[in-house]
């Protein structure tokens, strides 16, 4: 039995510049961290070896530091470990693989071969075919190679490779660096190990999507996980296990408001967020002033729960009711400037600015006119 973890699309080095400051670098911190347990479960386990399908590094440029911590996260698992540059860190003349070698930190038990080879490992009885890219994008199925490629008898072929195949992912998916939907077969190769698409996803019994280990996008593809493969034999199918590793939940809501049970009900769902969420939260619809206020402080505390939330106020409106514009005393200037600031929202011209101006007037008005009162 050979047993191994397929694994892809690490991406470390990433950045999140939509994010504040703190959360992002504990998003970048935390790609680290997944590493890490990846190498202690392949230790837990008692794999034979970790295969990891391309885009280790998410750019050319990480730091030296960024190279020598990726390597240490390894540590845990003392396994042979085969790596391979995807089109984020593909294997230039001049990369980030050529530098860490001039640095001395990739460890004696990782192989990370710079061109298509055999990486034959004995005491696992496994031959890994893999197809490093030697540049981020081409034309041309890398993994055609492997139909040519020999291994040591009685070892399980296992193909490494980073790409699209074709016609198997979504439109949205990058169509270069292609590779044929029945490369397993014409290759015959007992499993075919890829990266590049975020998501886990089985292309056919013997070929899989890993995914990324860590969520890094508000798409629900199914990224935080690593593949758990056991193989009888040469010729034998896989057997394949999903494990979850990552750490946050990304998450993207769309939600449309028209009355205050709406806002409730959205609250409640934003009261249950944890520390351990991402989320993109997108509010359209119209609300007067009471039900708006009411939503900007559930998503304020919301905020300080979550790791991380981006809210996207551009699609809802400040529509004054009865109440409101009673509060505007609405006559001469200062309802005329309420009238330009509703028509603002509903033309589309900076609906955000103009519903955040006509709320702070709706509060002054209404401030105004309390301490009139007193």
């Amino acid at each position: 039995m050979t047993h191994f973890l397929h694994t892809a699309d690490w991406q470390i080095g990433r950045q999140y510049g939509q994010f504040e400051t703190e959360d992002a670098a504990l998003l970048a911190e935390a790609r680290l961290e997944t590493v890490a347990r990846i190498a202690a479960l392949a230790a837990e386990r008692r794999v034979d070896a970790v295969l990891v399908a391309g885009d280790v590094f998410d750019t050319q440029a990480v730091s030296d530091r960024t190279v020598r911590r990726l390597f240490a996260a390894l540590s845990a698992y003392a396994g042979p470990w085969v790596m391979i540059a995807g089109n984020h860190d593909a294997a230039l003349a001049e990369s980030v693989w050529s530098r860490a070698r001039r640095l001395g930190c990739i460890p004696a038990n990782v192989h990370a071969p710079m061109a298509a080879q055999v990486v034959d490992l004995p005491g696992a009885g496994l031959a890994v075919l893999a197809a490093p890219l030697t540049q981020r994008h081409t034309h041309d199925d890398v993994t055609q190679v492997f139909d040519l490629m020999d291994s040591a008898p009685g070892r399980v072929r296992v193909g490494l490779a980073h790409g699209s195949v074709a016609g198997r992912l979504p439109e949205s998916a990058d169509a270069a660096n292609p590779i044929a939907p029945d490369r397993a077969a014409r290759a015959r190769l007992d499993y075919l190990a890829l990266g590049d698409w975020h998501g886990c996803l089985a292309v056919d019994a013997r070929t899989w999507y890993a995914g990324t280990p860590e969520p890094d996008r508000f798409r629900g593809n199914e990224p935080g996980y690593v593949l758990d493969v056991r193989i009888a034999g040469p010729g034998a199918g896989p057997e394949v296990e999903r494990v979850a590793v990552g750490r946050y939940r990304w998450s993207a809501w769309i939600e449309t408001l028209g009355v205050s049970s709406d806002v409730e009900a959205l609250a409640a769902r934003l009261d249950g967020l944890r520390g351990d969420d991402v989320l993109r939260l997108d509010v359209r619809g119209h609300l007067n002033e009471r039900d708006w206020e009411a939503l900007r402080q559930a998503v304020a505390r919301a905020a300080a729960q979550a790791r991380a939330l981006l809210a996207d106020w551009s699609g809802l409106q400040l529509e004054p009711d009865q109440v409101d514009l009673a509060a505007l005393g609405a006559q001469g200037y200062v309802a005329e400037v309420a009238a330009r600031l509703q028509a603002m929202q509903a033309e589309g011209a900076q609906p955000e600015e103009a519903a955040e101006a006509l709320r702070l007037l709706l509060r002054y008005q209404r401030e105004l006119a309390n301490g009139s009162a007193q």
